[in-house]
């Protein structure tokens, strides 16, 4: 069944709230695009090193590149923050407002911070709205608070707890180095009037004006993809419980399963358990159970199309992947770099695991363009208001090269990090290393800003569930 199918077979009422949803999700990564890259613009137009229009469009492109090429992730951190069982799992319609009431919450929060020129982290922006809406549906379905996936959430609130530390601190001891080995005081301090950097420095600010741009969409991108996941979860389970656009896959899985069980007999080591919520799942249970399924079946699309079928598939390869992701596992089953052979949990992940082309191609779209309007209110905020005098040559480039290679590790190890985040902590840390102060009002806002978008999304996608429920 074609996508197209799938969606043809949604009721009116269902069809119309999931054309909201996708519009509503792509809303939100274009006014990420202007909400979190204006901090990537902000030292190459301070430091007069490319005028405004240039360097939007340029930081557009970048956001756009970056998001074809970023991988997918962090897109699936996003995901299972909420265990999609219960998208599935929900009543259809109770679904359908679980996922329009994060996206909702999501948006307002974007817009309102924007609108008062506070640069809020998206991230926490969107992860706060799906834990509102995952811990009101298990309380209201089930009266806990089991709604959400508490180790993922664990560790995405590490990451974004301490990447802000890292960028201060390393942004700071960038700039203390560059003051020690570049005595050239000009770097140092803001510039006047029509003053232009030198050339070199002047390249090195746009080069890492487009690495933030790029690192944004790589990373931001994902968390866009994964906003979107849900939408296409919560009202199209059966066509995205399993990747069906590449037939060989279920194949792949029947053998992979085989050669899991035979590595496990050979090495004589116990299978793992996979526990979750009380609950226990003996590796071996799921591994027969792939084979029974998939026995004899070249393509995922010959799984018979019932919800049920296809979505225990699907949590069955889950906790596969799991359970191989771990050090404790037969060496045949790990990556062999030498060889070149990929974990063997590859395979079982990628037939879960997938976002369609265009989804890839309509969030770095929406970034993109969302990057080219609408920054200057954040722009001026991180500019001006966090320190007291303006950004210098070497602060752009200390601040910009730290959060560049802080957000691209982030993208590749799959952790989803704030860019405002880490760049205006950068860019703090280097006031201070400079010596020019601090302005305290302003940092203290944003502070209270980023204290309180957890708590304010969680609480007002939980309050827009609560309302769209008595409505179903």
């Amino acid at each position: 069944m074609s996508f197209w199918d799938a969606v043809g077979q949604l009721g009116t009422a269902p069809l119309l709230m999931f054309a909201v949803a996708l519009i509503v999700a792509f809303a939100f990564e274009f006014i990420n695009g202007f909400h979190d890259t204006a901090n990537a613009v902000t030292t190459v137009i301070y430091t007069r090193s490319l005028p405004p229009t240039p360097a939007v469009i340029y930081s557009g492109f970048m956001n756009f590149f970056g998001v074809l090429v970023g991988g997918t992730a962090v897109a699936f951190g996003i995901v299972n923050l909420l265990p999609v069982e219960l998208l599935v799992d929900s009543s259809s319609k109770l679904s359908l407002v679980m996922v329009l009431a994060l996206l909702l919450a999501g948006l307002i929060w974007n817009l309102g911070t924007w609108y008062l020129g506070l640069p809020v982290s998206s991230s926490h922006t969107l992860i706060g709205s799906i834990l509102g809406v995952g811990l009101a549906n298990s309380l209201y379905a089930n009266g806990n608070l089991d709604g959400v996936n508490w180790k993922e959430v664990k560790k995405v609130g590490m990451a974004l707890l301490f990447s802000p530390m890292l960028g201060f601190l390393a942004s700071a001891v960038l700039l203390l180095l560059l003051k020690f080995l570049i005595r050239n005081p000009r770097l140092y301090t803001p510039p006047v009037e029509d003053d232009r950097p030198p050339g070199w420095i002047r390249g090195v600010l746009i080069a890492t004006c487009g690495g933030v741009s790029f690192a944004h969409g790589s990373n931001d991108g994902q968390k866009g993809m994964g906003l979107i996941l849900l939408v296409l979860i919560g009202f199209l389970p059966v066509h995205y419980a399993l990747n069906t656009e590449k037939p060989a896959q279920a194949a792949e899985v029947y053998r992979a399963a085989g050669e899991v069980r035979e590595a496990y007999a050979k090495a004589g080591t116990p299978m793992p358990t996979f526990k979750n919520n009380g609950k226990e799942y003996p590796l071996t249970d799921d591994l027969v159970f792939i084979e029974r399924e998939l026995a004899g079946k070249t393509s995922f699309t010959e799984v018979p199309e019932k919800l049920g079928q296809r979505w225990e598939i699907h949590e069955a390869l889950f906790r596969i992947s799991s359970l191989l992701k771990k050090d404790n596992i037969p060496d045949e089953l790990k990556a062999d770099p030498e060889s070149g052979r990929p974990a063997k949990r590859e395979t079982f992940k990628h037939a879960i695991e997938f976002v369609p082309l265009w989804v890839v191609i309509g969030v770095a779209l929406a970034l993109g363009i969302g990057t080219t309007v609408g920054y200057k209110r954040i722009v001026i905020t991180v500019a001006e208001k966090i320190g007291k005098s303006h950004l210098t040559y070497a602060q752009g480039a200390a601040a910009e090269t730290v959060a560049a290679t802080t957000i691209l590790a982030a993208a590749f190890t799959g952790l989803p990090v704030s860019t405002t985040q880490v760049l205006s902590s950068g860019i703090a840390g280097t006031m201070a290393a400079n010596g020019s102060g601090i302005q305290v009002p302003t940092v203290a806002k944003i502070a209270l800003a980023w204290l309180i978008t957890f708590p304010s999304t969680m609480l007002l996608s939980a309050i827009l569930f609560v309302i769209g429920k008595q409505f179903v």
